[in-house]
């Protein structure tokens, strides 16, 4: 018959047992900031819906979990830009001084060169940066404000966010239910006597620890993730999207496509006929020479050989006559 202490046991194992079930948390290390990050939870969230900037929510409605508790919305935001300037490399460190300023930090930099279709080199970067979410629209504002012409120099402007409430929800409740077990586990740890069985416990209350630090890495990604939005700037130069010009007459519209186009397609043909008399034809004629003659040799032999077989045997000499 079991003993109060084995029965106690037993229950505990079970709830582990039931705890482990649920789906585990991951232990890789979280993406970097400004990537989404999904988990198992993540299924079945509400859509992501447009960010904002008070506080971590997009509205003022506060998100239920299943036991009815009210909890502050988390959303993770996200900016990405893409925008013309006169010199890239100036503008990124003055991005890089704005978001420092604000109390966030610059995640990457990087500045290269890159070549128009007319064969000029002009400089071009990008810089990915993390300011507070509740100065989202200062910071966005800042780097518009960086443009000549708003309707002409920004290419691009995307601000969204994703909602991570339900998955931080569920992260905190399963921290909970392991701290609890874990508190069980040392009481009965404590008033074990065996050594078989204090062994055991504290096999299991070495793996519940180990889950419940997985946990709050989790749980403290996601806060300092709603805290901090990523903001990502495409730095093209001005050079680099210098309107097409013939002759200082510029074509605009649908006129302009056409003479774009025009241009690409003679390019495209002058580049494959340099191509072909440079590259194609000198391996052609050193490939093709060889086997012709080798061909036309063959050719011949073949001919003469034909032309002994089918040639008359010589007549036979009658033998000299006897004196």
């Amino acid at each position: 018959m079991m003993t109060l202490k084995q029965i106690c046991i037993a229950l505990v194992l079970l709830t582990l047992v039931l705890a482990a079930c649920s789906p585990a948390a991951s232990s890789e290390k979280p993406a970097l900031p400004g990537e989404p990050v999904y988990t198992e939870a993540d299924k079945g969230m509400p859509p992501a819906a447009p960010a904002g900037d008070e506080g971590y929510g997009v509205d003022n409605s506060a998100y239920r979990s299943s036991t009815g508790q009210a909890v502050e919305r988390l959303v993770v935001k996200t900016a990405n830009l893409s925008i013309v300037v006169a010199d890239p490399g100036t503008t990124m460190e003055a991005i890089a001084r704005m978001a420092e300023e604000m109390g966030g930090f610059v995640v990457s930099s990087n500045i290269y060169k890159t070549q128009t279709d007319r064969g000029v080199e002009v400089p071009q970067a990008q810089i990915t940066v993390r300011v507070p979410a509740e100065r989202l629209t200062e910071a966005l504002t800042m780097i518009r404000d960086q443009v000549e012409d708003p309707l002409e120099d920004i290419l691009s402007d995307n601000v969204s966010g994703e909602d991570i409430t339900e998955t931080y929800v569920n992260l905190q409740s399963r921290l909970t239910n392991l701290e609890q077990a874990e508190e069980q586990l040392r009481e009965i740890m404590a008033s074990a006597t065996r050594p078989e069985d204090v062994l055991n416990i504290f096999n299991q209350l070495t793996s519940v620890r180990g889950e419940i630090e997985v946990l709050k890495g989790q749980i403290q990604y996601y806060e300092q993730a709603a805290a901090l939005s990523s903001v990502s700037v495409t730095l093209v130069a001005q050079e680099g999207v210098t309107p097409l010009s013939i002759g200082g007459w510029r074509p605009a519209g649908v006129a302009r496509n056409a003479v774009q186009a025009l241009i690409d397609t003679l390019q495209f043909l002058a580049g494959a006929a340099i191509w072909l008399v440079i590259l194609v034809l000198p391996v052609f004629l050193v490939i093709f020479i060889p086997l012709r003659l080798i061909w036309v040799g063959l050719r011949r032999w073949q001919a003469s050989r034909r032309a002994r077989r089918s040639a008359p045997p010589p007549a036979a000499t009658p033998p000299p006559a006897a004196t």
